[in-house]
């Protein structure tokens, strides 16, 4: 019996040296939040950027990597560094303490104000969405931003 429990013991202590600090919790997480998540545990081990210029640094560097996926249209590298550009975005909201889920959804908000703004006034003039062109929705846009910030 003394045996099996310190083998217990021994294969529960090694185990645990084997499990990753990035095991999050719940599998239903959004995308942003398990992104927060992972960069706040690799964070608490010291793994993070002195300063968020670091992160504006990295930032840059996947804009220019998007960029060169896009002149060469590889569908899946233009996918790849939309995902890193995301990911670096969050970074950057959780090393500034910004919960990213929530500010997307502020940005959304914003933009369903405006894009409704549009939807009415041009109705208000007779024409539907498909009769108007984008110089004239973005003069609305404008206006809407205006109106609500």
């Amino acid at each position: 019996m003394k045996t099996r429990k310190k083998w217990t013991r021994t294969r529960t202590t090694h185990q645990k040296e084997r499990e990753s600090i990035l095991r999050i919790g719940p599998k239903d997480l959004s995308s942003l939040s398990l992104a927060y998540r992972l960069t706040d545990k690799a964070s608490s081990v010291g793994f993070d950027w002195p300063d968020v210029k670091g992160i504006l640094k990295k930032l840059d560097e996947e804009m220019r990597e998007l960029r060169e996926a896009l002149s060469l249209q590889k569908r899946n590298r233009i996918r790849e560094e939309i995902g890193d550009l995301l990911f670096v975005i969050v970074n950057i909201a959780r090393f500034l303490k910004i919960d990213p889920e929530a500010a997307l959804r502020r940005t959304i908000e914003k933009f369903t104000f405006r894009f409704q703004y549009i939807e009415r006034s041009l109705q208000k003039k007779g024409k539907a969405l498909h009769e108007s062109n984008l110089l004239e929705m973005d003069r609305l846009w404008g206006e809407a931003k205006k109106r609500k910030r």
